[in-house]
């Protein structure tokens, strides 16, 4: 923190106990007279000292608070003489974890894909890395979103076999969607959204439709291929099924066309090892089979 924050916590920490300590003690003091004046149901209230066990065990307290901010950290960028830090704790937890389970990841990660589909322990350590690293976009069932793939279908933008998935998890994935919009003028991002609704199957306007497939020709076959079936090499979607990772109607497609997708799968080889994507490749891919 700035040099301003550090000085504002100390201050105010400090102060507040000299603060504790000074009500305290100014309170010993009495008014010399049996009672304070104060009466409620017949009840008076004695001016009595604090009792000198409680005083102290306040002032205990006090000094305790004084230690714990020396030893840890507490006191604006003061690290404390312990050297603790809540990073330091967590990475500590971390390694005996991966140390206590290292023999189980190994074990694992040596089957072969067919084995980790049909082992039970693999696909439950693969469900629990899943749940941790993917379900934020993905969904806890793998179902996935508006501009996240569903990882249930038989639909995969960058190839199904294994290790194409094992390359996503590790390396990531960039797709992008050029936009289309100044090249092709609206009339023409209508054209082009027409007809990429025929090719699925969808209603659409047969005239306009016609027209979009000369768009389509110069602008969209170099990536989603003549037969429309998109090309796993580029990460481009396979446009004549009914699978839509933007929504399929006409406004959604023609937002699509106009302005183009970026999208990004982030890579996961600082924060997986590699016999770790093994296991969980092995589960994301039994997953199409599951929603069979």
């Amino acid at each position: 923190m700035s040099g301003g924050w550090h000085w504002f916590v100390i201050i105010g920490t400090v102060g507040s106990l000299i603060g504790c300590l000074w009500l305290l003690f100014s309170n010993r003091s009495t008014s010399g007279d049996k009672t304070t004046g104060h009466v409620w149901d017949g009840i008076e209230e004695l001016d009595n000292p604090l009792p000198m066990w409680w005083v102290w065990m306040f002032v205990g307290t006090v000094v305790f608070a004084v230690g714990y901010l020396i030893w840890y950290p507490g006191l604006g960028n003061f690290a404390g003489i312990s050297g603790w830090t809540s990073t330091s704790q967590f990475e500590e937890a971390a390694e005996a974890h991966e140390e206590r389970f290292a023999p189980l990841y190994r074990e694992l990660a040596a089957l072969s894909p067919p084995e980790l589909a049909a082992n039970r322990q693999a696909q439950q350590v693969g469900r629990r890395l899943f749940i941790n690293h993917c379900t934020a976009c993905h969904g806890v069932g793998g179902g996935g979103g508006y501009g996240f793939p569903n990882l249930t279908d038989d639909e995969w933008l960058w190839g199904s076999d294994f290790a194409a998935i094992k390359q996503t998890i590790l390396g990531g994935r960039s797709g992008i969607m050029a936009p289309w919009g100044a090249a092709l003028g609206e009339d023409g991002v209508q054209q082009t959204a027409q007809y990429v609704r025929k090719v699925a199957g969808l209603e659409h306007d047969a005239d306009l439709a016609e027209a979009g497939g000369k768009h389509y020709a110069t602008f969209c076959v170099a990536c989603h291929q003549a037969d429309h079936t998109g090309n796993p090499l580029l990460g481009a979607p396979n446009l004549a099924n009914d699978s839509w990772l933007y929504g399929s109607s006409l406004e959604e497609i023609s937002f699509t066309i106009r302005h183009g997708r970026n999208n990004n799968m982030p890579a996961h080889a600082d924060v997986l090892s590699e016999e770790k994507a093994h296991i969980l490749a092995g589960y994301v891919s039994s997953l199409s089979r599951k929603g069979e």
